[in-house]
């Protein structure tokens, strides 16, 4: 099985044309950004809502679970029986596999805001909209980048199923390795997944660590906007017994 690996990886002839390794590898990529980039549009949004309500924690945890127990394969299966072939249900099924995480993390990263962060913004005469734009989601964003990074891992490794159905991405070279017995292929389909997933997921852990409370964000330290918003609600709690 190695010395397949390495004979595959080691012709020419599988790194050029359209059915090259580097293309296999951008169509992996593109497939789950897209997916990546749809979950996030449909799950974010009401994440940061429920959380900065309070309410809906059942709600979330139901969606997660539920979702989350759905076979990915099978699913595409389904909605290419509704749908037909093409690139619509594959991308679906990844959706569908990325929404919980970006749920999860963006509800569970507001939720756990600092209460005293967010009665300040309050305090000093924010919206609602404005405390959860400028209070929740900076002290948020360490949660909500961590499940873009699960979302991201699960997607990168379950986007091989789009080769189920005759697209592209590195399932294509495990799909079409095992039709003519060519484990060498099959096997470097798996370790350009697993390898392209690690990476992603290197990559994404570096910026959980970026955006975690005491980095810089937007020229201040986000410790110091905490700071900032409760010495204002002070002085403006102290105003007020001033003037009463």
């Amino acid at each position: 099985m190695l010395q397949d690996l390495i004979s595959f990886l080691g012709s020419p002839a599988n790194w050029s044309g359209s059915d090259g390794i580097p293309l296999r590898i951008v169509e992996q990529l593109w497939y789950s950004l897209l997916a990546v980039a749809i979950s996030a549009v449909l799950a974010v949004p009401v994440g940061l809502v429920l959380g900065h309500t309070r309410r809906g924690e059942s709600l979330v945890a139901g969606i997660a679970n539920s979702v989350r127990a759905l076979p990915s394969l099978g699913l595409m299966t389904l909605l290419v029986l509704l749908l037909g072939l093409g690139l619509v249900p594959p991308i679906l099924a990844l959706v569908v596999l990325g929404i919980p995480p970006l749920l999860a993390g963006s509800y569970a990263g507001v939720r756990n805001v600092d209460a005293s962060t967010v009665d300040g913004a309050r305090a000093i005469g924010m919206s609602e909209f404005q405390v959860l734009l400028k209070a929740e989601v900076p002290n948020a964003l360490p949660l909500i980048v961590s499940g873009l990074r699960n979302a991201s891992l699960d997607v990168i490794a379950t986007a091989t199923i789009a080769a189920y159905v005759n697209l592209g991405g590195l399932g294509r070279l495990i799909f079409d390795g095992m039709a003519v017995y060519d484990y060498g292929q099959v096997a470097t389909g798996a370790v350009l997944v697993t390898s392209l997933a690690l990476c992603i997921d290197a990559m994404l852990a570096g910026l959980v660590r970026a955006v975690q409370p005491g980095r810089r964000v937007r020229g201040r330290d986000s410790r110091e906007i905490s700071l900032l918003l409760r010495d204002r609600a002070g002085d403006a709690a102290a105003s007020a017994v001033t003037s009463d």
